[in-house]
């Protein structure tokens, strides 16, 4: 399993990150980001605290911990400058909180995410084609959720990311220990976004990729 959108205490997650690494090694994952949520106001407090976490938990225990960010409702219009500021800073992977269905996130995040290059635009809810036809160009990741509310467009974003051609990931937005799964219950949740086997395979293969060129940024 490989999870690169999570929350700590740093947000609104219940756990410190040792605890949420801990815990998701226990679910056999091999590789984690966490991403708290973010604005102007306080990338520069969580992005450092949670980059030297990782950092640490990696020396002493058999798993990929990422340092990121989750961009979150913010104006449309900063995110390409909060996604370099939030690069230089230390993140590696920047996902953007994208307009789910539950809650009233600005219109145009989507678009303004994905051409600002996030990694993943997370939960875009109503995903038009001609956004993600720029998301497979901008090579950004499209997000299918684990999370209650914002699972209810994952067959949406399914078919429209595939008909762009647009790369797919499986995230949970964990927040507290419940919300980890396994990697066969990711591959439920896939399945169930109506994805085939082979399509939930590349899905998980884009997460992989996606975590080990983020190493390899983070070391």
């Amino acid at each position: 399993m490989i999870d690169l959108h999570t929350h700590s205490l740093f947000s609104d997650g219940v756990l410190v990150p040792s605890e949420l690494v801990r815990r998701a090694i226990t679910k056999g994952y091999e590789a984690i980001a966490i991403t708290d949520h973010a604005d102007a106001s306080n990338l520069d407090f969580i992005i450092p605290r949670v980059a030297s976490a990782c950092r640490e938990l990696m020396k002493r225990w058999n798993i990929t911990a990422l340092p990121g960010i989750e961009l979150t409702h913010i104006p449309p219009e900063t995110f390409a400058e909060l996604t370099e500021k939030a690069r230089a800073l230390g993140a590696v992977i920047i996902v953007a909180h994208g307009e789910t269905l539950v809650e009233p996130v600005p219109p145009g995040t989507n678009r303004a995410a994905i051409e600002a290059r996030v990694d993943i635009l997370a939960h875009p809810g109503l995903l038009t084609k001609e956004e993600a036809d720029l998301a497979a160009r901008n090579g950004v990741h499209l997000e299918i959720s684990a999370r209650k509310g914002h699972s209810l467009a994952n067959g949406h974003v399914a078919r429209t990311a595939i008909e762009a051609g647009a790369r797919l990931v499986l995230d949970t937005d964990a927040h507290e220990p419940g919300d980890l799964i396994t990697g066969d219950f990711a591959l439920a949740v896939l399945k169930a976004a109506g994805l085939s086997e082979k399509q939930a395979k590349a899905a998980f293969m884009n997460s992989r990729e996606l975590s080990e060129k983020a190493r390899k940024a983070f070391s």
